[in-house]
């Protein structure tokens, strides 16, 4: 009886908390948005209760708790009460018996294809993370362009999964929280949704890496104090000062979040003390007028930065945020940040897109503005539909999610916004893909220059084509922009494939004469069956491969007519077609410890990539080199994604299996570290010892004076895996002085 009472006491209180946060809910659209109906999220709410009853969480508390707290972020982004409606049916398809045409037939059209938008993937088998976490955004950017509602849920939906992260287990906190700061807060950052994004990074932050987070946290909060009072004198004299010169405005000030600090320290290996904006002030004006008369009387008071003025109301960014920002001098030598900007401007930078997507019952069109806003998007989903391979759309999406811009001009005065370095290649791309392709020079500012240039705010840039002119692999390694990367990898592929395919039947045919063998009695069943069993769709793709050196022309032979190859033949010789690829060596492995595999085989020559020099444990792929084998790189490796734009080269490979424990002897890897720090006494001791307790060899150690009155330590030891890496990472991390450790990739 005891415990029935109990029970029924929980469910009790449970019903009073949904009550509370529901009525919330209502007050917070009725203040948001008077006009909208209430009707169809209560009628969604009922559902809701309904179709979840009796489903927990990991947390314990009752699953319907999450859809509640998604439709209340909705609400405060004042989204509509459509939106709302979706948001609290956004798992109902996916985890209850109900359907999308139940919600149609119940909720109308428009719910149930927001509904369906959100609905998660999971479904879905693909064959590793990266397909899946591709494949995922593809959609949700394909729905995103039919009605943004759907992304807007999604981040919702992430925002409150990530603050309630720590019911997960630890290697679940780990891959959501990277996940989430891999594509859900860069695509708040595109949107516009200046909170979302900085709680999504700060709460990631915590989970990726939780050392870091813990000393950047009590790093901030032993100056909060001290930056609070300092910022509070500043805003009482600039009120005053604002006073004086009769213009309206508010004034609010804030300590910089911690995963942008983060950012600051490891971009720059500085201290806290040297983040420029770790406190800034806001002001909020009534006009632009306004904002430049604040922007002068703010240089009266206080001695502005040079080079820290940016003007983000005449050049807005991409995502339509716009501000006036500048950096001054305090009293002491505090240096903050000001940002002026006026109420339309504000709503925009912390809700983004949310805080001007008005939805009406009669369809009104999209204004201009919003389908400005969008229009990135729409060219992202163009790209993609040009990709075959979802790592290679991940790797272009996590770049164009995050630019900085440069603002060019062309002759005529139009602007043209590319990210920070580009060429006169991305500018010529941007104003057409065929001017791209026949691009042979440019003139900048009235001068030839180099294609590698890399362009400036303001220069004026005239592209020189020529008919008949391709575009050079060389060019993918200096090229920025997402757009003209992906359209210099078509071109290429395209054309690197016919080859390829030429080159295949070659060694075939030459193959076949070797044996004595009469290709002519093959018909194309036979080249379909032997692709089926290499995996690949279709024979021309078969004689790609064999191109490429991914398969051997004598392999695919024996499989043509087995038994016809009795005895192994001559080594093949190498190509003299100037082709793609010459013939892969093939050369049998030891059973060392440190070699690697072409999973599924065993007779390719591999080897670890000078450019990255993967160590065991990481993530690793392969690359069919000209004549050298396999080349293995770490995932990581920024050279991967200009090496991988031909996906037929590309190959699966793996660790082999480690040797036997009862040896002792385990390979080892040489991994160089630098080492930021502050210039002390007993900082080399300390930092050996790390070492020598983890039983690590060092290899070489160097040590130089640093730019800001710091030092650097180089060290390459030897390391038996990944695992091992971290440790002493951490382990110097945790070393007082010590302000960043990082892997160089080169030795």
């Amino acid at each position: 009886m005891a415990t029935t009472q109990a029970t029924s006491a929980t469910a009790e209180g449970s019903s009073d908390l949904f009550a509370d946060k529901f009525r919330k809910l209502l007050d917070v659209v009725r203040a948001n948005r008077p006009g909208d109906d209430l009707e169809v999220i209560r009628k969604a709410w009922d559902f809701c209760l309904e179709h979840h009853k009796g489903q927990k969480r990991l947390s314990g508390e009752p699953y319907v708790l999450h859809p509640l707290e998604v439709a209340l972020v909705l609400a405060e982004m004042k989204l509509d009460s459509t939106a709302i409606a979706a948001g609290l049916l956004h798992d109902a398809v996916e985890d209850t018996p109900v359907t999308t045409e139940d919600i149609t037939a119940k909720f109308g059209e428009q719910v149930a294809h927001i509904v369906e938008g959100v609905t998660k993937i999971d479904k879905i088998q693909f064959a590793n993370r990266e397909d899946r976490q591709a494949e995922n955004v593809r959609k949700m950017l394909l729905a995103m362009v039919s009605d943004v509602r759907v992304v807007l849920i999604k981040l919702a939906d992430r925002l409150h999964n990530m603050r309630t992260l720590e019911h997960m287990p630890p290697e679940k906190q780990q891959s959501i929280a990277r996940e989430t700061l891999d594509i859900y807060a860069p695509l708040a950052h595109r949107l516009g949704m200046g909170k979302v994004r900085g709680e999504l990074e700060d709460l990631s932050f915590r989970y990726v890496d939780p050392f870091t987070y813990d000393q950047v946290h009590e790093a901030v909060e032993s100056r909060r104090k001290e930056g609070e009072q300092f910022l509070a004198g500043v805003e009482g004299l600039l009120i005053e000062k604002l006073r004086e010169n009769n213009i309206k405005a508010r004034v609010e000030w804030r300590i910089k979040r911690l995963f942008s600090i983060n950012q600051k320290l490891q971009k720059s290996k500085i201290s806290v003390d040297q983040v420029y904006d770790l406190l800034a002030l806001r002001v909020i004006a009534g006009s632009v007028q306004d904002c430049y008369a604040i922007f002068g009387l703010i240089h009266s008071i206080w001695r502005p930065v040079p080079g820290r003025i940016k003007d983000f109301i005449a050049m807005p960014r991409p995502n339509l945020y716009q501000s006036l920002h500048t950096t001054v001098m305090g009293e002491g030598g505090h240096q903050f940040e000001v940002q002026i900007r006026t109420e339309e401007m504000h709503r925009i930078a912390e809700e983004g897109i949310a805080a001007h997507w008005k939805y009406k019952a009669n369809g009104s069109p999209i204004s201009a503005r919003d389908e400005q806003r969008l229009a990135w998007v729409r060219q992202l989903v163009e790209w993609q539909r040009e990709m075959t391979d979802p790592n290679e759309f991940l790797s272009t999406l996590k770049i164009d999610l995050y630019p900085e811009e440069v603002y060019t001009f062309t002759p005529k005065g139009k602007v043209v916004v590319l990210p920070k370095d580009a060429s006169p290649l991305d500018f010529a791309y941007s104003i057409h893909t065929e001017v791209g392709n026949s691009c042979v020079g440019a003139k900048v500012n009235g001068r030839l220059v180099p294609l590698r240039t890399k362009l400036r705010n303001g220069d004026i840039v005239e592209v020189v084509t020529q008919n008949g002119h391709t575009p050079s692999r060389d060019w993918l390694s200096f090229v920025k922009s997402a757009r003209a990367r992906n359209k210099i990898k078509h071109w290429l592929n395209e054309h690197q494939r016919e080859r390829a395919i030429e080159i295949g039947r070659k060694l075939l045919e030459r193959e076949a004469r070797k044996y004595k063998v009469g290709i002519s009695k093959f018909d194309e069943s036979d080249y379909e069956r032997i692709a089926a069993e290499y995996s690949v769709a279709t024979p021309n793709d078969l004689m790609a491969a064999i191109g490429f050196g991914k398969y051997s022309a004598r392999q695919v032979l024996n499989r043509l007519s087995p038994g016809i190859i009795s005895q192994p033949g001559p080594e093949h010789e190498a190509s003299t077609d100037g082709g793609v690829s010459d013939t892969v060596k093939r050369v049998s492995l030891t059973s060392n410890a440190d070699s690697l595999q072409v999973e599924g085989q065993d007779e390719l020559l591999v080897y670890r990539a000078r450019c990255c020099n993967p160590i065991r444990g990481e993530e690793i792929i392969g690359y069919v080199t000209r004549g050298k084998g396999v080349a293995v790189h770490a995932r990581s490796c920024p050279n991967v994604q200009n090496l991988l734009y031909e996906s037929d080269r590309r190959i699966a490979v793996e660790w082999a299996r480690p040797a036997d424990e009862t040896t002792g002897r385990r390979p080892t890897y040489p991994v160089k570290l630098t080492i930021f720090c502050d210039d002390r006494p007993g900082m080399l001791k300390e930092l050996t010892a790390i070492i020598s307790d983890e039983n690590t060899n060092i290899r070489s150690v160097d040590s130089r004076p640093g730019p800001n009155a710091d030092a650097i330590v180089e060290f390459v030891v030897e390391t038996e895996d990944v695992r091992h890496l971290t440790r002493l990472v951490q382990g110097m991390r945790r070393v007082p002085g010590v302000r960043e450790v990082q892997r160089s990739q080169k030795l």
